[in-house]
């Protein structure tokens, strides 16, 4: 069952944890209050309820800041490479610069520990990848 667990004019985040999957649907251009304040919700959701896997539909997103961006690499990434998320799906936005910011995001944050990201075309695609089997991690 999916739970709605945020919303706003600009986000709407949900999840189901019968799949321990959390989702953002993003909506427009975000002011860097609305950003980090969405990105911090949708961190403590993972931590809250131990998601392993997380769809960001980011279509309708538009541009992040530099200064967002630089945010989000120094205060959101460490958390989630250590957290429980093991794939983290992301359906491109329509918007050029978006695409170039989320780029740049990815390329800043590795390595990303024992979470995989990957980057889509459609929903669809990013939902069936996210319910594929999760590789079992091996300790050393």
């Amino acid at each position: 069952m999916v739970t709605t667990y945020f919303q706003s004019d600009v986000v709407t985040i949900t999840y189901d944890l019968e799949h321990r999957i959390g989702t953002a649907v993003w909506n427009g251009f975000l002011s860097s209050s609305e950003f980090r304040e969405a990105a911090e919700v949708c961190t403590n959701l993972v931590d809250e309820h131990k998601l392993l896997r997380w769809l960001g539909d980011n279509r309708k997103l538009r541009a992040i800041r530099k200064a967002d961006q630089d945010w989000f690499v120094e205060h959101i990434v460490p958390r989630l490479t250590v957290g429980t998320l093991r794939r983290n799906a992301s359906v491109m936005s329509e918007d050029l610069f978006n695409r170039m910011a989320v780029e740049q995001i990815i390329k800043r944050a590795d390595p990303l520990g024992d979470m995989a990201f990957r980057e889509f075309d459609s929903v669809e695609a990013a939902v069936a990848w996210l319910h594929e089997p999760l590789p079992v991690l091996k300790f050393n």
